[in-house]
């Protein structure tokens, strides 16, 4: 995370810790796969309860790590495909157990990872982003109707899995009719996004307080950025409005991505780090900067003046080394207070 944020200042113009010049371009695989699909495979890796299961964090992160490192690239590009083919087959495992649509979801999601990860040892990354923004797509939304499932109509697993199914199909018709794909992929964001963001049970736990109210405002905060970015694909895509590829991006893997990251952190990262991480008003403030980063990112780039841009680019950056800080700091906190007399009793 910390490297591929160093690679995001070199992109923004901006001073940075370390200044290879072939950072910038690792930026995409580091936090998508390298960091995100560390996590993700982290965390399914606990549920599979197997040890081989960790094999696939344990491939990302690694080849995360030789990317940065003076080893040839194709080691870190082929660590990255083996670690994407171990989360599959970790996937095919867990339905095979439950046969739950969900988990053939976030499957079709792994294997847009692995044909990403793949096709990057010879493909530019930047004709890779709808399968990087399939997988991390498909994997929340997935996550997402498996935690709601009881708030949800007995409809919202056959839908999701078609839109899916769909959302796969136009990410790789990308790859070959660009604009036809892409307005397809557009369109099946947009829709993933209205279904869930009108189903959810966040639009009435925003009222509510505490953890329920906070993590309803990071889904639907995220939902309206998976839903802008889905309009932008829909109308033209990246590649013929050149202007909004940094909306596009941005706003599915931080605005949609993080935001649910963040709604998500009191519940998943105790389960995969066995800490407790209750929930703490501190945790609103990563959210807050990470959506204004985004508003003013956003500014930047539609009124093309570059320092609003670069101010709301250090706006996200500053979002996620908060969200790591505050889980730590909340973390801790938690742990100090089980050992006093009045929480021993």
């Amino acid at each position: 995370m910390l490297a591929g944020l160093n690679a995001a200042l070199l992109l923004l113009g901006l001073p940075a810790p370390a200044t290879s010049a072939g950072l910038p371009v690792l930026h995409g695989m580091l936090m998508v796969l390298g960091f995100l699909g560390a996590l993700i495979s982290l965390e399914r890796a606990v549920a599979l309860r197997s040890a081989w299961g960790f094999l696939a964090p344990t491939l990302l992160g690694g080849g995360g790590l030789a990317l940065l490192s003076p080893a040839p690239a194709v080691l870190g590009q082929l660590l990255l495909v083996n670690g994407a083919a171990v989360l599959c087959a970790v996937y095919v495992q867990l339905w095979r157990r439950s046969w739950d649509n969900t988990v053939l979801v976030q499957l079709l999601g792994a294997l847009l990872a692995l044909f990403a990860a793949a096709f990057w040892i010879r493909v530019e990354i930047v004709d890779l982003v709808a399968l990087l923004s399939g997988f991390i797509v498909l994997t929340i939304v997935a996550e997402r109707v498996e935690l709601a499932r009881i708030s949800l109509s007995r409809w919202a697993e056959p839908i999701v899995l078609t839109l899916a199914g769909a959302l796969v199909l136009a990410s790789l018709a990308t790859m070959v009719f660009s604009r036809a794909g892409a307005a397809g992929f557009g369109l099946t964001l947009l829709l993933l996004a209205a279904y869930l963001g009108w189903h959810d049970v966040a639009r009435r736990m925003v009222r509510a307080k505490g953890l329920p109210r906070f993590a309803a405002a990071a889904m639907l905060a995220g939902y309206a950025w998976l839903a802008l970015a889905g309009l932008v694909w829909m109308i033209g895509g990246p590649a013929w409005v050149p202007h909004w590829y940094d909306l596009v991006v941005h706003g599915i893997f931080l605005g949609f991505g993080m935001s649910m990251v963040l709604a998500h952190a009191p519940v998943i990262l105790p389960a995969v780090l066995r800490i407790s991480l209750p929930y703490h008003p501190v945790l609103w403030a990563p959210l807050a900067v990470l959506h204004a980063g985004m508003v003013v990112r956003t500014l930047g780039m539609v009124t093309e003046v570059n320092t609003v841009w670069q101010v709301g680019g250090l706006l996200t950056i500053a979002a996620l080394l908060l969200l790591a800080l505050s889980a730590v700091g909340v973390a801790v906190w938690a742990g100090r207070s089980r050992t006093t007399p009045a929480a021993r009793a």
